[in-house]
């Protein structure tokens, strides 16, 4: 497969000389930056993170920060999620919506002080769009891009580890939880969050020249645990049933139409973007949904979307498809039709190398 061709428009990160060093073997573009797809290799990777702990170069997680009077008036109409509860020891996981209901990022919105969000993005441009409707919408906000990069902590060693460099307190921080932490001459803001289910945390190091110092601090902390540099690992995350924003939904879907219906408030539909199709959807339910699903045989890369078939008919596609040691199969995510997304339900995936039987599972397998 070709390499990627460095250039000023696929960014480096702060950590990026720390990811040369400990081996990276592959990368992808995710938001213009620089992400680890692999190191040892996706099953060796894939135990290692299961069993001790990880350091992920996670800066392409970038953030929209709003800042002004008006930034809560603008991130409520953002998101259908109902933020009553939103506040600075908490960060909280929103579907953002266009005119149409279509989802254009889910990012997690944190409070960083008075008057000032941080949106947390997943891959796409979200910063134009908020740009945009604050212009439109005559708010009184700043809509930029800080120089905040997240550090990624995962594994089931975790808090052991960072216990080790911020102090015993990180570890009563609930499941996205937030708070600051000093290090050094430094405190950053940490939330007990990231994308796999081994548990971690996410550290917001402010200052790109912060994150080489944090990198190595936090490798040296860790070196009687087998700590190691990792990244997202799809096997950890097909099995957990973790969204791709980009990959298994995109815009052309809806908040309901990728499991994330508790993430709808009634009570937001109508002061939020896209209210009148997310309403209507919530009477009548979505027409698919994204589903589990066992593909049998041997399968190639998921480097394309595979159409899942029924009695010679597509109703629907699976979007990422690994083999998974630890339950033995195949596992995938689809996007999968009302009519066809029942539990036990046999159907078709024709992948690049052909056709392989598939069921749909009553749930993913972590």
């Amino acid at each position: 497969m070709a390499v990627i061709t460095p250039s000023r428009r696929v960014r480096r990160t702060p950590f990026t000389q720390g990811v040369e060093a400990a081996g990276v073997a592959g990368y992808t573009v995710y938001n213009h930056m620089l992400l680890a797809s692999q190191f040892r290799g996706l099953v060796e990777d894939y135990h290692h993170l299961k069993k001790y702990v990880q350091i992920w170069d996670v800066a392409c997680e970038r953030q929209v920060q709003i800042k002004g009077p008006d930034a809560r008036r603008l991130v409520d109409l953002l998101t259908p999620r109902d933020l009553a509860a939103m506040r600075p020891d908490r960060c909280m996981y929103i579907p953002v919506t266009d005119q149409n209901g279509g989802l254009l990022n889910d990012p997690v919105l944190l409070q960083v002080g008075p008057d000032t969000y941080w949106i947390s993005i997943a891959d796409s441009d979200l910063l134009l769009w908020i740009s945009a409707v604050a212009a439109c919408k005559g708010f009184d906000v700043n809509v930029t891009e800080p120089d905040v990069s997240p550090l990624g902590v995962q594994g089931p060693r975790a808090d052991d580890l960072m216990a080790r460099l911020f102090g015993e307190t990180i570890r009563d921080l609930r499941f996205f939880g937030v708070g600051r932490f000093a290090f050094q001459d430094h405190s950053f803001l940490i939330a007990r969050s990231g994308y796999s289910k081994q548990g971690g945390f996410e550290i917001y190091v402010e200052g790109e020249e912060n994150g080489m110092p944090l990198w190595q601090a936090l490798f040296d902390g860790g070196a009687d645990m087998n700590v190691r540099a990792g990244c997202p690992n799809l096997i950890e995350r097909v099995e957990a049933g973790l969204l791709s924003y980009g990959n298994d939904m995109t815009r052309e879907n809806s908040p309901l139409e990728c499991g994330l219906a508790k993430y709808v408030s009634p009570q937001k539909l109508t002061s939020c973007f896209g209210w009148r199709a997310l309403a209507e959807e919530l009477k009548t339910g979505p027409k698919q949904m994204i589903r589990p699903v066992s593909i049998n045989g041997t399968v190639p890369s998921c480097d394309r979307p595979w159409p899942v078939l029924a009695g010679g008919r597509q109703v629907g596609q699976v979007t990422s498809a690994a083999y998974s040691p630890d339950f033995d199969t195949n596992i995938a995510i689809g996007m999968i039709a009302a009519s066809h997304w029942d539990a036990g339900t046999a159907l078709e995936v024709e992948t690049q190398d052909g056709m392989r039987q598939a069921t749909v599972q009553e749930h993913f397998w972590i």
